[in-house]
């Protein structure tokens, strides 16, 4: 009985008492604004009371200048916009170290602004966003601005010096679209990650290829050594056209580590559908030994075995590319499912692709080089950048015990 009459009780207050949120929602945010933009106006007071070296209305001896009222003025922050009383003085200009001339956003704003954009937020979304959190639509000719801004410091973190060793290299290329004289053509955007000593991933560069031939591959490994990458011991890559040849001429030391799944796609271009699945099981044998004696002695079988299937175009290609695959047994076992594939950069590739989908066909190669450029310093960032990918201290014994040998 009592509990009835407790849960009418509840009943009737639940209808006696309404929140309506948005309306509470809107009124802290407006006693936010209020506040930020009553701060603001009383720190611009002090400065100009400081500057005249005097209070507003006080005669003293020590004055040295005097008001001349005020104008208003908009600035965007982070609690919406707030109108601000900038004052004037009658014999200077009243210079504040608080918010910049001319300057319309607070910093933190155009920061976000530039962030948002750099993360894949089209520029449609991005003035969305703005008014939702703001109470202010950004134009995209304002996205533009920023944007210029931001290519500076890309272009300065493009062509940063590469410090300490970097063992594993991958390198990858990715074509977008440009237009060209009102004709659409692709434009190349070559790109190096690494595996430092300590075992984290870093961006080691991007750079317009224009084609991914040998003198773009050529290009791009001559930059990355003139700006400091050494220790390299293998690279990691697809068979691109000329990129084999640049490595021996830049980093001859360098073992090439051709990527094992590229390497299935080959095969599987002269393979019929029905028979893929088996194929596809016998060139993962391959991969599958423990060492690469019986490696190469599996890919050898697996060649007979297609020819023996009619397959003799795949059974070639088996013959001589089987072997560029094998790179990576020469280094530590716990390493050998990181290094024998590109996947690790394709990942990244696929994120520069989704970021440039959202722009289509770019007005020339230096703008699809500074989206994804800013995109991979986004991504440098993130957890993918802060997190280790590999203890390197198997590699170090590795390379003690050979030095022990050979002594």
């Amino acid at each position: 009985m009592q509990k009835n009459e407790s849960d009418r009780s509840v009943a009737d207050l639940n209808k006696a008492i309404k929140i309506d949120e948005s309306q509470i929602q809107n009124h802290l945010g407006e006693m936010v604004r209020s506040t930020v933009e009553q701060t603001l106006n009383n720190m611009l007071d002090a400065e100009a009371d400081q500057l005249c070296n005097a209070k507003r209305y006080e005669r003293t001896s020590e004055r040295v200048n005097s008001r001349a009222g005020h104008y208003k003025r908009n600035l965007h922050t982070r609690s919406g916009e707030v109108k601000v009383k900038m004052p004037k003085l009658r014999r200077a200009k009243f210079e504040t170290a608080i918010i910049e001339r001319y300057r319309r956003r607070e910093a933190s704003v155009e920061e976000a602004l530039m962030e948002m954009y750099l993360a894949g937020v089209s520029v449609r979304r991005v003035e969305d966003i703005t008014e939702a959190l703001w109470g202010m639509r950004v134009s995209a000719g304002t996205v533009s601005d920023l944007n210029k801004k931001m290519y500076e410091r890309i272009d300065e973190w493009r062509n940063r010096r590469i410090e300490g060793e970097y063992p594993y290299v991958y390198l990858d290329g990715i074509c977008l679209k440009r237009s060209w004289g009102g004709e659409v053509r692709n434009v190349s955007v070559l790109v190096a990650i690494g595996v430092g000593k300590d075992g984290y991933r870093d961006i080691l560069g991007v750079v317009e290829g224009g084609k991914e031939d040998r003198d773009g591959w050529s290009g791009f490994l001559r930059s990355l050594k003139q700006r400091g990458l050494k220790g390299v011991q293998l690279v990691v890559s697809d068979k691109c056209l000329g990129l084999v040849e640049s490595l021996g001429e830049f980093f001859p030391d360098a073992r090439w580590q051709r990527c094992t799944v590229h390497f299935y796609r080959n095969v599987f271009s002269v393979v019929p559908r029905g028979k893929m699945q088996e194929v596809s099981a016998m060139l993962k044998a391959i991969h599958a030994q423990e060492d690469l004696a019986e490696a190469k002695k599996k890919a050898h079988a697996v060649a007979d075995k297609l020819d023996g299937m009619k397959l003799r175009r795949a059974a070639q290609r088996v013959r001589e590319g089987a072997q560029e695959t094998l790179s990576y047994y020469h280094f530590p076992r716990k390493h050998w499912r990181q290094i024998r594939t590109n996947n690790p950069l394709e990942r990244i590739m696929r994120e520069i692709r989704r970021r440039s989908r959202v722009v289509g066909c770019f007005p020339d190669g230096n703008s699809a080089l500074m989206l994804a450029a800013a995109r991979l310093r986004h991504i440098a960032g993130t957890k993918w950048g802060t997190r280790r990918y590999m203890n390197m201290d198997r590699l170090r014994e590795m390379q003690n015990e050979a030095i022990a040998e050979a002594i």
